[in-house]
């Protein structure tokens, strides 16, 4: 049994370990869910651990740029500001033969009034490689941890 030193010891570590303030940033995306866009027409869209739309298919030898938006619990799009930090998509694939699927890249953009946007946008660029289904899983990347990660979505290659 703990007597009261080893109480307070034991108590006070814990409180220290706990605050991540010194170590990490306290922005966290509290995501819902997600919509993926092709030409700015939703081809997918999960949305408290439920998929309401999933018509994500494309040719063999094609390649799609996709763009995820991430949903607050209103289901509204999450917007980000320019002081908040970068994150970026991991992918998992069950099937590499079938699709590759890799990241785009932030951007910077001079614009006319000499001023640099961030691009925040978060994408990936989806190739059909074989006929097939598949699936494979996104996770938005922050300080080392997955602050959201996305159920299986199903792709068609035909």
């Amino acid at each position: 049994m703990f007597n009261l030193k080893q109480l307070f010891l034991f108590i006070s570590f814990v409180a220290v370990s706990c605050d991540s303030s010194t170590t990490q940033s306290e922005y966290h995306v509290d995501a819902e869910g997600f919509v993926l866009e092709v030409d700015e027409t939703v081809v997918y869209r999960e949305f408290e651990g439920e998929i309401t739309v999933n018509e994500l298919t494309i040719a063999v030898g094609a390649m799609i740029e996709v763009s995820v938006h991430l949903l607050d619990h209103d289901g509204n799009e999450i917007e980000h500001d320019d002081e908040e930090e970068a994150e970026e998509l991991t992918f998992s694939i069950v099937d590499t033969s079938i699709i590759s699927v890799e990241a785009e890249e932030h951007e910077e953009d001079g614009n006319d009034d000499g001023h640099n946007d961030e691009g925040h946008e978060l994408g990936f660029e989806l190739t059909g490689l074989a006929e097939g289904t598949t699936t494979f899983t996104f996770s938005l990347m922050h300080d080392g941890h997955a602050d959201y990660t996305s159920l299986p979505i199903s792709v068609t290659i035909e």
